[in-house]
């Protein structure tokens, strides 16, 4: 059932692993370590998929340690949570006295010991399953036992269960006298007594008549007075009859003191006030320091010594789920108010939970100071880039190659697309690289005149004169209506023909549920093959950002045919200057994608472009 089973450490060591060959599940293990592990993306399901293979996992933070089962996605094992723990408390039992410097060059013999865990964890799954119900057969049934003369009824002979014995009274009720009729009683007599009962009910007189000699109801009543209502926990009737005081004259009522007898006797007793004397004082105090004494004795012969309890005590203590949930949850509250979106403040969180789970503190270390500080670290992980993007690097590479570096800008509608643009071509210039601007957004009015304006602008700045009587900014535009596509290829071509060193593509906003304008994006990424595909999203959106960037990743691998399709490489990041401190969107937006944020505008100017600084976006997250 299981492929492969092994045992490493965070950092990818293997310290043991089954028998059967690792070799093909290298790649699997690997991914896990890349994507899961060390950007502490892992979650409370502790599962990992690649391919047809499935990773369940169990992390032992106290060790650095992950225990890892492999099996084939297409089947379910209820008993891989129980039988991980049942793993990781076996293995830290044999090896867990290894000092940590000595436990990477240490054999580790822990094959007896897997096998044992496995086979335990397999039967009790195995009792757990409950085999199906057998089919009862039709001998087995009430059916079956039913025969003709058993459904045959004789209209003369009523039912058993309705056969009424006249021979026999029934039993007497209140309206009926407790005598029976005589035994020579017929039918018609039983009915004619029964009327005159009836008679009698609803006679109004309440005298008694001279013949009849049942006494009346009142009579009854008074002649056998008033019960009295016994309770269930009142104690028993010698009790009731001692403390009955209603028959006395008030000559023999006087003070008693209560017999000992009665002490102890009730049964339902409501307690009292705990008031204690001295003694009692000194007695529960003389036993609880005679507890404390026997515990402190236990702790010192199980950690040896009076430090080591001092230490038990002071700090060293084992964090738990429980402990870090209260600080978890205003921590999850404090990134939502910074703008973080609800789903990925609480992965975060649920990562930090991950991570600290059975750490132990140090000696004056608090659970929120270890929360916090585990979520910077997370924090500047996630922000910091995964891949290198280095555009002057890049685009120095493509212009010794002879052809042009190209950068397709998308997002949606009103983000700035345009002027950011503008504000990297600026960029670009000051690095003397010559542009080329693809006005492929023939949609919006007015959109292909904008970047007439910034071109017109942006060569006022660098004018040719400057650069060798080269034309630093050109516009490369076919008007409105046309194939986005189509211009691009186009303008890529111009370029390459005119030696132009970057090509930066203008395309029309779109909202990531529109079909079609997705479908046509999808089309111009892959006919023209960018080098670089850049989303341009704002620093003011927080849930919506995540639905942005996953449908339009979603969109450009659904839409293309290729293999291997081009999805997002990069964010810029827009209005970052308008936040405040409120900078959760670059979390989020990172958070998803795994992109790094390429560019963060931050002004009005085209000089107002910058690279992100990912401490000072940390800080002020967590201030």
């Amino acid at each position: 059932m299981l492929d492969f089973v092994v045992v490493f450490t965070k950092g990818g060591v293997v310290l043991w692993h089954s028998a059967a060959s690792g070799g093909s599940f290298a790649s699997c293990i690997n991914s896990l370590i890349r994507g899961v592990i060390l950007e502490e993306r892992s979650t409370e399901a502790k599962y990992f998929e690649e391919d047809h293979l499935a990773v369940q996992f169990k992390l032992d933070n106290e060790l650095d340690l992950v225990y890892a089962a492999i099996f084939q996605k297409v089947i379910k094992l209820n008993y891989l949570d129980g039988f991980l723990a049942d793993m990781q408390a076996a293995f830290k039992d044999k090896f867990g006295g290894i000092p940590a410097a000595e436990r990477l060059g240490n054999e580790y013999d822990f094959d007896r010991e897997y096998r044992r865990v496995l086979s335990a964890a397999e039967e009790a799954s195995a009792k757990q399953v409950k085999a199906p119900k057998a089919m009862r057969s039709y001998n087995e049934s009430q059916k079956s036992k039913k025969t003709v003369a058993s459904m045959i009824q004789d209209d003369k002979k009523p039912p058993a269960e309705k056969r009424v014995n006249i021979q026999e009274s029934p039993p007497p009720s209140k309206s009926q006298p407790s005598s029976p009729p005589a035994n020579g009683a017929t039918m018609d007599d039983i009915i004619r007594e029964n009327r005159r009962k009836l008679r009698e009910k609803l006679t109004p007189t309440k005298k008694t008549s001279p013949g009849d000699s049942r006494p009346s109801k009142a009579a009854a009543s008074e002649k056998a007075g008033k019960k009295p209502r016994v309770w269930d926990l009142g104690g028993n009737s010698k009790d009731a009859v001692m403390l009955d005081r209603s028959k006395d004259t008030p000559e023999d009522v006087q003070y008693q003191n209560i017999n000992s007898e009665l002490v102890g006797t009730m049964q339902g007793v409501i307690r009292d006030l705990d008031v204690e004397s001295e003694d009692e004082a000194e007695d529960e105090e003389q036993s609880s320091s005679e507890e404390e004494e026997q515990l402190v004795q236990s702790k010192k012969n199980k950690r040896g010594g009076l430090l080591s309890y001092f230490k038990g005590i002071v700090g060293a203590k084992t964090m738990t789920l429980a402990d870090l949930q209260p600080a978890l949850e205003k921590m999850r509250d404090h990134l939502i108010s910074k703008n973080v979106a609800t789903e990925i403040a609480a992965k975060l969180c649920d990562s930090v939970a991950t991570s600290l789970d059975g750490k132990q503190m140090g000696t004056f270390d608090s659970i929120a100071s270890q929360v916090k500080e585990a979520l910077t670290q997370s924090l500047v992980r996630i922000l910091s880039p995964k891949r290198r993007i280095d555009i002057i690097r890049d685009a120095l590479e493509s212009k010794r190659n002879g052809r042009p570096y190209t950068i397709i800008f998308c997002g949606v509608n009103g983000v700035g697309k345009s002027t950011n643009l503008a504000k990297i071509c600026f960029w670009l210039i000051e690095n003397d690289f010559n542009v080329l601007i693809a006005a492929c957004d023939t949609f919006r009015a007015g959109a292909v005149e904008q970047l007439r304006t910034h071109t017109r602008h942006l060569n006022a700045l660098h004018p040719a004169a400057k650069h060798d009587g080269r034309t630093m900014v050109q516009l490369y535009e076919k008007g409105y209506g046309k194939d986005a596509a189509g211009i691009a290829m186009e303008a890529i071509k111009f370029a390459h023909d005119t030696r132009v060193d970057v090509v930066l593509v203008d395309t029309a906003g779109r909202m990531q549920d529109n079909e079609p304008l997705m479908r046509s994006l999808s089309k111009l990424i892959k006919v023209n093959n960018p080098d670089l595909v850049l989303f341009v999203g704002e620093a003011l959106v927080g849930n919506e950002a995540v639905d942005q960037l996953v449908k339009f990743n979603q969109s450009l691998a659904d839409y293309s045919s290729n293999e291997n399709p081009h999805i997002i490489d990069g964010i810029v990041l827009t209005k970052f200057d308008t936040i405040d401190d409120k900078v959760g969107a670059a979390i989020s937006m990172t958070y998803i994608t795994g992109q790094p944020i390429v560019f963060v505008g931050t002004g009005q100017t085209y000089a107002d472009l910058k690279a992100i600084n990912v401490n000072a976006v940390v800080n002020s997250l967590m201030k």
